[in-house]
């Protein structure tokens, strides 16, 4: 008998509903939720999001199978999108504020840093420059070389701006020995955050102990283009403020253009091309206000 006859031994769920990797068990003490166990112990990290005062997950009611959790179900209701990560943002604000702490750091982790994305903005200056040759030899040009070619000055730009911004971070930041760390979700999206009477963030297979910057810089990546995410970091900013120097890197990671991805299909190519040019506006307008402050001071 597998652990899920087992379960089903235990609990007699009178409905049960697939849900992704998850499943729903309704039973006569309640709902619950079972899902595979991953690599990471989720139960020892929740013990200790407990002892930090941070409680905006579903607990573990049941973890003694080997192969599957049990986990406590958190109502979700349909609201508008932007306001439903205005307040998963708070939520991960306070997972942030409330684990973190300062750790030393190998002498050259800057450098390393550092010299990763110079060699990522390198990477797309020389892209970007031979597309440009590419197109221009040729006698026409299709709508998504044309949209590219329109728009290739001010990818390039972009790129000297990181450049910049990232030679100046690097100078402040050359010299430390320390970081600070936090527990960070590594896998957000909306569809990872529940709330109703409650709010829990959910799958935590993925989280780890790193800079806060990066669950801001990876929910962008997935969202920006689909979210008012002025309001979103407005919002992060006031449950946890960024030092300098992490807000400068976040600024940098935000402010670095993508990769070009044509594709056989022309209507595909330019989807692509816009989304890429759309996504450098849009953080550039994001971005704007915060050095506008800097120059002033």
């Amino acid at each position: 008998m597998n652990s899920f006859d087992v379960i089903n031994e235990l609990y007699k769920p009178y409905r049960i509903t697939k849900v992704g990797n998850s499943t729903i068990i309704e039973t006569m003490e309640g709902k619950f939720v079972v899902k595979p166990k991953g690599k990471k112990d989720v139960k020892e990290l929740f013990n200790y999001l407990k002892v930090r005062d941070f409680a905006a997950f579903a607990g573990i009611v049941d973890d003694s199978r080997s192969e599957l959790n049990i986990y406590e179900y958190v109502e979700d209701v349909d609201y508008p999108k932007d306001q439903k990560a205005i307040d998963m943002i708070r939520v991960v604000g306070n997972l942030h504020s409330k684990t973190s702490y300062r750790k030393e750091v190998r002498e050259d982790k800057y450098k390393e840093i550092y010299d990763n994305l110079k060699g990522n903005l390198e990477y797309y200056k020389n892209l970007y420059k031979e597309q440009v040759n590419r197109i221009e030899e040729r006698i026409f040009m299709s709508p998504s070389e044309y949209l590219f070619i329109r728009n290739s000055s001010k990818l390039l730009a972009q790129v000297t701006f990181c450049e910049e911004k990232l030679d100046d971070w690097y100078e402040a930041a050359r010299d430390k020995r320390e970081t600070r760390v936090s527990v960070i979700h590594n896998n957000l999206a909306l569809e990872h955050f529940l709330k109703a009477k409650n709010e829990a963030l959910i799958s935590w297979d993925k989280s780890s102990i790193d800079s806060p910057v990066l669950d801001i810089y990876n929910f962008y990546q997935k969202e920006g283009l689909n979210l008012e995410f002025g309001s979103i970091l407005k919002e992060y900013m006031k449950v946890n403020p960024l030092e300098k120097e992490e807000q400068e890197l976040l600024f940098i990671l935000l402010c670095m253009p993508g990769k070009l991805d044509f594709s056989n299909d022309e209507f595909t190519s330019c989807n692509n091309i816009s989304n890429l040019v759309d996504q450098v506006y849009k953080t550039e307008y994001l971005v704007r206000p915060y050095y506008s402050i800097e120059d002033e001071e």
